[in-house]
């Protein structure tokens, strides 16, 4: 039409201006004014203030203010865990259809009140999708209603704490919220500013219904005092976090030795690698990396990793796609500095930069960046600043690609973009990561298990493999509650062992000296000193090594020399390694029970029962290596998932005086049978057995190096096992300050923890293990990665 103002198609796809937006906040504005625009605190099953609390202002993006929230006391968190202990009464004992039922309820009330949730999540600055959210009551509500038939000899936790970051988005809040009412547990959320209104609205509507009284309660403020303020409470079973690296270290630091386990979610400000192959489809590859690298919603910093025959290809395609793209607002004024240094310091490291248009001379906004030819040292890619910054490196082959793809500190997730399916699938299981798509970016599904790698958290969350950190297996009683002791966390671990032999004192008339064994090598410990082991009498039965840190920093080194390759090894070819040792034992079972006997005083007939039980543990272990593989999820989307379970590298474990053979070994078998390398500490009241199934090891097909075995004092290993970086995991029997040490220590470099107070365990399952306890020790043994490829 003459004269008309109205743009074209093809004018707007020029300009790449934002159009006005078509969405209203009538139905979100309406709701916060009948809460007076003042929300309150969620417990039993009621939304009101307290008196006298402070309050705190959530902000829209322009800086005004949408409600305000109450920042909550010690006693309003002591409340509502008193609510939910009561609840959780209730809802535990309902049948699974019931609890199913509710949850299915919410469905049909979250479609009608969708767009009210949409328009208040805009306005606090939380985007998430109705939708998705619907999709994981749907999927959940499934598991509801199969937790006993599914997931038998497990029970709910009790009172689960799940506390969100104030950078948190709700999906990733409610993907721990729901599993956790679906299982039967009550949930006290302790959601971040921005996402607090959303989550007091689906509390709302919960309890509309049909959900009990007590079962959510929702407090709001600090959440980091709060968190370790309800963690105190001994009717809460579990504690699990979601956010920023920083304040879960605090957390779990804040935390320790409460007797409550904690687990971290630390997918925000993670680095993942969007890695182009030079097999890919560059243009397809290239509008999915801007798509995702630029998202203001976005919850991991992305790094671009391209093939150098197509390196020229990509950059000349990145820069013709955003000539048009306008600057983006970042999260605070105060983030403009931190980005302005970042691009300064590439600059000086040799990095060129692709912008559509200059930075802004000051202001909260800056352009989309490509940082081109930056080292993978360089800060903008080890530490990355929190604006819109896209660092891009080149590799010349593929093994180069996915080991620059491994050098993130973090492993949340990967986007790889190649047409050669084998060549993806090497890649996926190469790379150390959570979760991996292919050809594809960010495709969330709750049955998708994602596991946290390396520094990117220690649960899973996700898909059935998810559910278990909100249950315990039923015949196994929980860590015993207790307040933190004082320990002076530099010095644990330091003192002697008791009744040391400096070297050169033993002589050939006092009872034998036995041998350490690392790196597939019988040794003395670096220090040369030995320690006197007792015989139930009293009296002096032998002499061990008294071995420290840089016997363990040996068995580490020979670990990670070997390990990749005994992972690498077919399940088949573990199970004979390990039907080998049984055999190995079974000749060697006459000498082993003896030493069980002289040791712990059991009757020879004893002795020979737990060396029969061992060696059945082994072939037990030996069975499972090639059943326990994974599964190929259903997902809504059109493509393939695939769930895989894989080692998780060096295991420290740290025996229990109960059982000091079967123990040994059922912890062995389980962790090795998986494709790990395990740096094992006896006891040190019974560390006899052990050494002697040195000899059984030496006889095996076990690769040397795969199995360490250093004694010792616990105190002294254990600290060493918590501060050597490369240790993945550590499996603890021994003292509650033990406990609360490894809590606290390994929150950074963060490892998963699987912790017994040595008191309460009594060998309760080591002789007749349950089946949901051996489950429990594979489940400990193993990490997830999901895999997404898309068919269409």
């Amino acid at each position: 039409m003459a004269g008309s103002t109205s743009k074209t198609i093809h004018d707007i796809f020029q300009s790449m201006e934002y159009g006005p937006s078509s969405s209203s906040t009538a139905t979100a504005q309406a709701w916060l004014e009948s809460q007076s625009r003042a929300l309150g605190l969620f417990i039993n099953g009621k939304l009101g203030s307290p008196a006298d609390r402070e309050t705190c202002n959530v902000t829209d993006s322009s800086g005004g203010t949408v409600c305000s929230t109450v920042c909550a006391v010690d006693e309003d968190a002591s409340l509502s865990v008193s609510s939910g202990a009561s609840g959780f009464k209730l809802w535990s004992a309902l049948p699974c259809h019931l609890r199913a039922k509710t949850l299915l309820r919410l469905v049909s009330g979250l479609q009608r009140h969708g767009q009210c949730l949409s328009e208040l999540c805009d306005l606090a600055q939380c985007p998430s999708s109705p939708s998705a959210l619907v999709r994981l009551l749907q999927y959940y509500s499934g598991w509801a209603q199969l937790r006993d038939s599914l997931i038998p000899d497990w029970t709910p936790r009790g009172v689960v704490v799940v506390v969100a970051s104030d950078d948190c988005s709700l999906y990733s809040l409610m993907l721990k919220v729901l599993p956790a009412l679906a299982m039967g547990n009550a949930v006290v959320a302790i959601p971040g500013v921005g996402t607090a209104p959303p989550v007091l609205l689906l509390a709302q509507l919960f309890v509309a219904a049909g959900l009990p009284a007590g079962v959510l309660n929702v407090v709001t403020g600090n959440v980091l005092s709060l968190g370790s303020e309800v963690a105190q409470n001994p009717h809460v079973g579990y504690v699990t976090y979601s956010g920023n690296k920083k304040d879960g270290e605090i957390l779990c630091r804040a935390t320790a030795g409460m007797g409550v386990p904690v687990s971290l979610s630390l997918s925000l400000g993670a680095t993942c690698p969007f890695i182009i192959f030079e097999s890919a489809d560059i243009d397809s590859a290239v509008d999915g990396v801007l798509e995702t690298a630029f998202n203001k919603n976005r919850e991991c910093q992305w790094m671009l990793c391209v093939q150098e025959s197509v390196l020229d290809s990509v950059v000349a395609r990145l820069k013709i796609r955003m000539a048009g793209m306008k600057s983006v607002p970042l999260l605070a004024e105060g983030d403009r500095s931190l980005v302005d240094a970042a691009v300064q310091e590439a600059q000086q490291q040799g990095a060129t930069l692709i912008q559509p248009c200059p930075p802004p001379s000051s202001g909260a906004t800056y352009p989309p960046t490509v940082l081109c030819g930056v080292a993978p040292s360089c800060p903008c890619v080890v530490t990355p600043s929190p604006g819109p910054l896209l660092p891009l490196l080149s590799f010349r082959s593929h093994g180069e690609g996915i080991t620059l793809g491994n050098h993130s500190p973090h492993g949340q997730a990967a986007s790889l973009w190649t047409e050669d399916l084998t060549l993806a699938l090497e890649a996926a299981k190469s790379l150390s990561v959570g979760a991996v798509w292919v050809n594809s970016h960010s495709v969330m599904d709750p049955s998708l298990p994602i596991s946290g790698h390396k520094e990117s958290g220690n649960c899973i969350d996700g898909g059935k493999e998810g559910l278990f950190q909100f249950l315990r297996p039923s015949s196994s009683p929980p860590l015993p509650r207790s307040s933190p002791a004082s320990v002076d966390y530099s010095r644990f671990g330091t003192e002697a062992s008791a009744a040391i032999i400096p070297e050169g004192s033993i002589s050939s008339s006092t009872p034998r000296s036995y041998l350490q064994y690392v790196g597939g090598k019988q040794c003395k410990s670096e220090s040369g000193s030995s320690v006197c082991v007792l015989a139930p009498g009293g009296t002096v039965l032998a002499y061990c090594p008294d071995g420290g840190r840089k016997d363990v920093r040996n068995a580490v080194e020979a670990a990670i020399k070997v390990q990749p390759g005994w992972m690498k090894k077919s399940p088949v070819a573990r199970a004979q390694c390990l039907f080998s040792l049984a055999e190995t034992l079974e000749l060697k079972r006459r000498d082993i029970a003896v030493s069980l006997h002289s040791q712990t005083g059991l009757s020879l007939e004893k002795a020979d029962m737990e060396v029969e039980l061992s060696i059945a543990q082994l072939c037990d272990w030996a069975a499972r290596c090639d059943k326990e593989r994974g599964g190929v999820p259903s997902v809504p989307q059109s493509g393939s998932a695939l769930s895989i379970p894989e080692a998780l590298g060096v295991v420290g474990v740290v025996l229990p005086d109960s059982s000091p053979l079967l123990s040994m070994v059922s912890l062995l078998a389980a962790a090795v049978a998986m494709g790990n390398a395990v740096v094992m500490v006896p006891s040190p009241k019974y560390p006899l057995p052990a050494l002697e199934f040195i000899q059984v090891l030496q006889s095996s097909d076990i690769p040397g190096g795969v199995v360490s075995i250093i004694t010792g004092g616990r105190d002294q290993l254990t600290q060493a096992l918590a501060n050597h970086i490369v240790i993945k995991a550590i499996w603890y029997w021994g003292s509650m300050e033990g406990c609360q040490f490894l809590q606290h220590t390994c929150a950074s470099p963060l490892k998963s923890l699987w912790l017994h107070c040595q008191e309460e365990d009594g060998g309760r399952h080591w002789a007749q293990p349950h089946a949901s306890l051996l489950e429990e020790m594979w489940r400990q043994a193993v990490q997830w990665k999901s895999v997404w490829i898309p068919t269409a």
